[in-house]
């Protein structure tokens, strides 16, 4: 292989990422591993894995175990639910999650992978491409993960053999190069012995790449990659009373979280649904003003003018506004073991604002194993699908391939307030 590219130099903010791939391809090995070799496991934490890897029989701590931390999954040796961790290097903060290999747990990879920037695509080097790794490469590139990595683990497995990670780098290629997948990297490695987690390791000469830590340690942080249009949705609106202080009857702030973008004190806003224009007055984090705001900072805001602006609102700037939409193009997830009936009425929530919708027209569910488009009335657990949604009131969204935290929305059951859907823009 050819020498690695320079590292390019990188906002190091928090990253999170995801890991995922087929069955027993060392997922939660590799988490537990990358936690060791980083030296951020507690003390007290390692040895309770001792314990139950004695107890399990195995002669060597069993890392998978940081992340199968239900009971079940200990039990039956596989991740079931999805597994957050956090850690942190001398260079960045992270946020891992570690996503179930097996297919009826396809909602619980769609619902880690939404937030992440980074997904490690696990392949086993004796067993190369399989259905799942293509499933998982496919939901990672569905919900807009810019960077995927493919990791052939258990090298040790196969003597650790320069054609056999060859062979698999040019499968994947193929099959990525249909989906449209334009940033694919490759490692070599071995979760079980370390080798090109943190530490080199001896036994892979031949590749001359970048070890995992170094490719995390410089992969950029959401939001940081090209500019984005400013949104801001409106959680609560901030009116305090105190009688000792009459200055605070003027106080209006309107409070939530920056989503994308930036703005400025001074810069030309618009209100939406209602289209009032002011300019902004005061920016506060904690009381404490600011001269500007960036993408992912809770703060409030406040205008020049009085514009009634409630909860479900979004202030954007006045040439950055979003599409209004009262019928929405969108890919669904369903979550729900109850089918969905387009003879329903469900609640859409976007970013702050919910909105009753109704199933206009499935235009096609996707085969999850074979990508191909099949015609459908309904949609069972784990379905994912082409549609058409009417609203009884605008949303104001972007396409989710150009604003994922605005492009997405979820859809829940008005009889159960359970979550039922998740959805992308299209």
């Amino acid at each position: 292989m050819s020498a690695p590219e320079n590292l390019p130099e990188i906002d190091h903010g928090l990253l999170r990422f995801l890991t995922c791939g087929s069955v027993d391809d060392g997922k939660s090995t590799l988490i537990g591993r990358l936690l060791f070799d980083t030296k951020t496991i507690l003390a007290d934490t390692l040895n309770a894995i001792e314990k139950t890897s004695l107890k399990r029989g195995l002669t060597a701590v069993d890392l998978s175990l940081l992340t199968d931390g239900l009971q079940a999954e200990r039990e039956q040796g596989i991740t079931i639910d999805v597994a957050y961790r956090y850690f942190t290097t001398g260079t960045r903060k992270y946020i891992i999650a570690d996503a179930p290999g097996h297919e009826q747990y396809t909602r619980n990879m769609v619902t880690a992978a939404s937030t992440a920037n980074l997904a490690i695509i696990l392949i086993d080097a004796r067993k190369g491409v399989q259905t799942q790794t293509r499933r998982h490469a496919y939901l990672a590139h569905l919900v807009g993960i810019p960077h995927l990595l493919v990791a052939v683990n258990k090298m040790d497995l196969v003597d650790y053999d320069e054609a056999t990670f060859e062979r698999i780098r040019a499968d994947f290629l193929a099959f990525a190069a249909k989906l449209g997948i334009p940033d694919v990297r490759f490692i070599p490695m071995s979760a079980l012995n370390g080798d090109m987690i943190v530490e080199r390791g001896p036994r892979m000469d031949w590749y001359t790449g970048h070890t995992l830590i170094e490719i995390l340690e410089t992969t950029p942080a959401a939001h940081t990659e090209r500019a984005e249009n400013f949104r801001f949705p409106v959680q609560y609106v901030c009116r305090p009373r105190d009688s000792a202080n009459p200055e605070l009857h003027d106080y209006r702030g309107f409070m939530g979280r920056v989503e994308s973008g930036e703005v400025a004190v001074g810069d030309e806003v618009t209100v939406l649904p209602s289209g009032r224009s002011s300019r902004i007055k005061a920016i506060q984090i904690g009381g404490v003003d600011q001269t500007h705001a960036i993408h992912e900072q809770s703060v409030a805001l406040l205008l020049e003018d009085e514009i009634d602006i409630s909860r479900g609102d979004m202030i954007v700037k006045s040439a950055e506004q979003p599409r209004s939409l009262k019928q929405a193009e969108a890919t669904l997830c369903w979550l729900s073991e109850t089918p969905l009936s387009p003879a329903r009425t469900y609640l859409l929530r976007h970013t702050t604002r919910e909105v009753k919708a109704k199933v206009a027209a499935i235009e096609h569910r996707i085969d999850i194993n074979t990508l191909e488009q099949v015609s459908a009335t309904a949609l069972e657990m784990n379905d994912i699908a082409r549609l058409t949604l009417k609203l009884a009131q605008p949303v104001f969204a972007d396409r989710y391939a150009e604003n994922r935290a605005c492009g997405a929305f979820i859809l829940i059951d008005e009889t159960t307030n359970n979550t039922v859907g998740a959805g992308m823009i299209r």
